[in-house]
């Protein structure tokens, strides 16, 4: 991620030979832990060839931004065998743990990578994804942090660009912000809105229940009867 001035764009990612394995033990995990993993060096080369280069055998391309420990990944490629399931994660740690989980999980359609959520032109071609899932995207709360948020105008642009026409979109967040925000940022976009709720515990989701996943992230909201807000977005 770059700045200039208060304002994110989508820029070069740095290498992964920059960072230091002496310095974050899971460097060397990530490097060395198998084809679940596909280091952020290596992820370019895959721009345009997903199906035919990093899984076997090529099905349709969904995407999870954030992916954290992989429990939303691994389940959905489980649940969905015929489709093939890209996590795309920027620390260290999290890469290693959403492997481990694909790994456990027996599902050899899933893949993680490493790679900077605001550096996605480098490793996807326009219309190559057939489904897009931000779950709890990181809130940035506070008002001069909002220029952080992956929930976007110039992240909106790009998803209108990767996703394939008849592809979508679904986002859930503890944060309601993220809900209004994205869906005030698509004038223009070809993109329309299928459903969105306020309460997903009380109300469900606006897209299928029996095709989603409840994460342990979003079970402690329920826990605690907090609200988790959802948006699902077809293109156009």
């Amino acid at each position: 991620m770059s700045q200039n001035g208060d304002r994110y764009k989508f820029v070069d990612h740095p290498p992964d030979s920059y960072r230091r394995p002496d310095v974050n033990p899971y460097v060397r995990s990530y490097r060395t832990f198998g084809p679940e993993i596909i280091v952020g060096d290596q992820a370019p080369g895959f721009r345009g060839r997903w199906g035919e280069g990093a899984f076997d055998p090529p099905a349709p391309l969904h995407v999870e931004i954030g992916p954290g420990n992989g429990f939303y990944l691994s389940g959905m490629a489980g649940k969905h065998p015929d489709q093939n399931w890209l996590g795309v994660e920027i620390r260290f740690k999290r890469v290693v743990l959403c492997a481990k989980k694909i790994r456990a999980a027996g599902v050899p359609n899933a893949k993680i990578t490493r790679y900077d959520a605001w550096c996605l032109r480098d490793i996807f071609a326009d219309g190559e994804i057939a489904g897009l899932y931000t779950n709890h995207p990181d809130p940035w709360p506070k008002e001069k942090q909002v220029d952080k948020r992956l929930m976007s105008r110039p992240f909106a642009e790009w998803a209108a660009g990767a996703l394939k026409p008849g592809a979508k979109w679904r986002l859930k967040t503890d944060f309601k912000s993220h809900v209004e925000r994205l869906s005030g940022c698509l004038d223009g976009l070809p993109f329309r809105i299928l459903g969105r709720s306020d309460d997903v515990l009380h109300a469900g989701t606006p897209w299928p229940a029996e095709d989603d996943i409840v994460t342990n992230y979003q079970q402690k909201f329920y826990n605690k009867n907090l609200p988790i807000y959802a948006l699902w977005l077809e293109r156009i």
